[in-house]
């Protein structure tokens, strides 16, 4: 019988990075929590770097989880604004890994076909099937619905990968 797993999801931003906790035994998730840890625009981007990390630290403390996983950054055509998100990721991506966790990463694409069946659903889309899939829990807020869309993406695909493991195992 498989040990169930608990998996943290990240959606990176600088004003606020959603986080959302899974739990996974089989193909049975289960909702723990989820919030978005926020910084204070009037600091100075060093300054707000410190305050993301710290919350992330406290959430990973709180709800240790065996792994975490993080969406890539989208790109857009404000450079300055991508490059901020660049810092917010960097600390995002370096909380866990800190922690001790793997860190696996998925593109927006690949986290919505994994939620919604379809690589270009809309927020709307996804917030409904994270609903569905989580019955009864409540979503703080858009950030940390996304996160917990890429916490089932990570569930799927880590589910997948054990097995794919396990069968050539015993194929030796």
């Amino acid at each position: 019988m498989n040990k169930a797993k608990r998996y943290i999801g990240f959606d990176p931003g600088l004003r606020a990075t959603g986080w959302g906790v899974i739990e996974a035994e089989g193909n049975r998730l289960s909702h723990l929590a989820n919030g978005s840890v926020k910084t204070d625009p009037a600091m100075d981007i060093s300054e707000r770097l410190r305050q993301l990390h710290a919350g992330l630290a406290q959430v990973l403390a709180k709800w240790s989880p065996d792994a975490a996983a993080v969406e890539e950054t989208f790109v857009n055509s404000n450079a300055r604004s991508t490059l901020k998100l660049g810092l917010a990721r960097g600390v995002v991506l370096l909380a866990p890994a800190l922690a001790g966790l793997p860190v696996a990463e998925y593109s927006p694409n690949k986290i919505k076909k994994s939620v919604v069946g379809a690589g270009h659903a809309d927020k709307a889309q996804v917030s409904v099937m994270v609903r569905h899939m989580m019955p009864g829990c409540f979503l703080a807020d858009a950030d940390s619905t996304d996160a917990l869309a890429v916490a089932i993406c990570h569930a799927h695909h880590a589910a997948t990968s054990q097995c794919w493991t396990q069968l050539r195992t015993e194929a030796v």
